[in-house]
C-alpha cells in the first residue's frame, strides 16, 4: 500500500492539470483517452498524469496542424484495429468519436471506414480503404486498410481483391518484430474469416499476445475467439483431427475462455471487442445446443449493436446463428431484422463465393436456413432424432431436410462440412 502511494504521489488529477495548463477539465479528459499525454495511467475510473508532463500541442489549431506531419501520423493507438479501441467506450457515439478526431485525418478516415464496415456500407469501405493505401499511409493504417479491403472482397466474393489485400497486408512498412508479429495476425485474422485456421502464429494459438501492443489487445482476443470457435467447428466436423478430441467436445469449452474476456472487455469499455466477442460466444453455446446462453449474449450484444445501426456486424453471424438471431433481433426491432437479413443474403453469397475460390469448398448458397441449420447438426455427427429435438423438427422432416441438402449439393451427410 506505501508502495503504491508513493508511486501516486508523482502523479497529478485531471483538474489539478487542466488548472496549471488553463484548459478545461473535459478536454484533459480527451486529450488522456486519446493517448496524448505521455505516460499517463488509468486508476479505477481516473485519469493520473505525470507531475512533469506537458500540455500536448492543439491538433485543432493552426499552429498545431502545421506541426503534424503531412503522411504517416501516429494513430492515437497502436493497433490497426481503432474501432476496437477504448476510443469508442459508449453505444451510440461512433459518429461523435469520428468527429474527435479531426486533428489525426488518417485516424479520422480510418475509423469511419471501421464503422462503415460495421454498418455493412462495403462501398463506402471499399473507397476509404484504397484511399489509405494510395496515400502511403503509417504502418497500422496501412495494416487496417489491408484488412479492410479483404473483408470487403469477402462481402463481393472478389478473388483477385482478396489476393491484392492479403499482398498490401504482407508488404506493410514493418519496422521490427513487433510489427512483423501483427502483421502475422492480421493475415490470418482475415483468413479466419473464412475458417481458415491453418496460418496463425503459434504464439497466438496458445493466447500468447505478449508480442502485441497492448492497444492491440482488444482486438487479438476477438480474433482468438475467432480462431477457437473455427477450431472447434473444424474438429466437430472432422475437418481437422486433434487426438484425443472429437465431436463437440472442444467447442463446449471454448465459452470458459471467451467468457472472462467479454468481463475483461466491459471493465475495460472497449464496445467493439464486447459486441464481437458477445456474438461469438453466442455461435458458441448455439453449437453446443445451449440457446439459454447463447440468448444471453444476444440480448445484451443486440443493443449495443442497434444504437450505431451495426446492421453487418449483425449480419456476419447470420450463418452462424440462423433463426436464433432472427427471432432474438425480431423481437425488439422487426425493421432491423429486415436490414440485417438483406445485408446477410449479400454477405453469405460472397461469402460463398470467395470461400469456394480460396479454400475450395463447394460451399452451396440455394439451401433453406431450416436446410442448412440440419446439414450442419448432420457434419456434427448427431443423429435424425438428436437434430429433430434440437429444431423441434418431426424425424420425418429432418430425413426430407438432409435428403434435400444430398440432392442440391450431390454429396453424401457425411460430406456436409465441405458445403457449409
Amino acid at each position: 500500500m506505501e508502495q503504491l502511494q508513493e508511486k501516486l504521489s508523482r502523479y497529478i488529477k485531471i483538474d489539478e492539470a487542466a488548472a496549471m495548463w488553463g484548459i478545461s477539465t473535459r478536454r484533459v479528459q480527451k486529450l488522456c483517452a486519446d493517448g496524448k499525454i505521455e505516460g499517463v495511467i488509468r486508476y479505477g475510473r481516473d485519469w493520473m498524469i505525470p507531475q512533469n508532463a506537458t500540455r500536448p500541442i492543439d491538433g485543432r489549431t493552426k499552429a498545431g496542424r502545421e506541426s503534424q506531419p503531412s503522411d504517416d501520423m501516429p494513430l492515437p493507438r497502436k493497433t490497426p484495429f481503432l474501432y476496437m479501441s477504448d476510443l469508442y467506450r459508449v453505444p451510440g457515439t461512433a459518429d461523435e468519436v469520428a468527429k474527435g478526431l479531426l486533428y489525426n485525418h488518417e485516424a479520422e478516415v480510418l475509423f469511419r471506414a471501421e464503422v462503415a464496415y460495421s454498418r455493412g456500407e462495403i462501398d463506402k469501405v471499399y473507397d476509404f480503404a484504397n484511399y489509405l493505401l494510395d496515400k502511403h499511409s503509417g504502418f497500422y493504417a496501412i495494416l487496417s486498410a489491408g484488412m479492410l479491403l479483404a473483408l470487403c472482397a469477402i462481402w463481393k466474393g472478389d478473388l483477385a481483391m482478396w489476393r491484392r489485400a492479403k499482398l498490401h497486408l504482407a508488404e506493410a512498412p514493418a519496422k521490427d518484430d513487433r510489427d512483423r508479429d501483427i502483421i502475422s495476425m492480421s493475415i490470418t485474422a482475415v483468413d479466419s474469416m473464412l475458417y481458415d485456421v491453418q496460418n496463425f502464429p503459434e504464439w497466438f494459438k496458445i493466447g500468447n499476445f505478449e508480442p502485441l501492443h497492448k492497444d492491440a489487445l482488444p482486438a487479438a482476443k476477438v480474433y482468438y475467439a475467432k480462431y477457437l470457435y473455427a477450431t472447434g467447428y473444424a474438429v466437430a466436423t472432422k475437418e481437422l483431427t486433434l487426438s484425443g478430441v472429437q465431436g463437440l467436445s472442444l467447442m463446449a469449452m471454448i465459452p470458459f475462455t471467451v467468457e472472462p474476456m467479454i468481463s475483461q472487455a466491459v471493465a475495460d469499455e472497449t464496445i467493439l471487442a464486447e459486441l464481437y466477442l458477445r456474438m461469438t460466444c453466442a455461435a458458441i453455446y448455439h453449437s453446443c445446443d445451449r440457446d439459454d446462453q447463447a440468448i444471453r449474449h444476444l440480448d445484451r450484444a443486440i443493443p449495443l449493436a442497434l444504437a450505431d445501426g451495426f446492421y453487418g456486424l449483425l449480419a456476419e453471424y447470420g450463418r452462424t446463428l440462423g433463426s436464433l438471431l432472427e427471432r432474438r433481433l425480431n423481437a425488439v426491432d422487426p425493421e432491423a431484422w429486415e436490414k440485417v437479413n438483406r445485408l446477410y443474403r449479400v454477405y453469405h453469397d460472397g461469402w460463398s463465393k470467395l470461400s469456394n475460390g480460396v479454400i475450395g469448398r463447394r460451399v452451396i448458397t440455394t439451401l433453406s436456413q431450416k436446410e442448412r441449420e440440419v446439414a450442419k447438426l448432420a457434419a456434427f455427427g448427431l443423429s435424425n432424432a438428436e437434430i429433430a429435438e434440437k429444431l423441434n423438427m418431426s424425424v420425418a422432416g429432418v430425413k426430407q431436410a438432409i435428403k434435400i441438402a444430398s440432392e442440391k449439393s450431390g454429396m453424401d451427410r457425411k460430406d456436409f462440412a465441405s458445403i457449409l
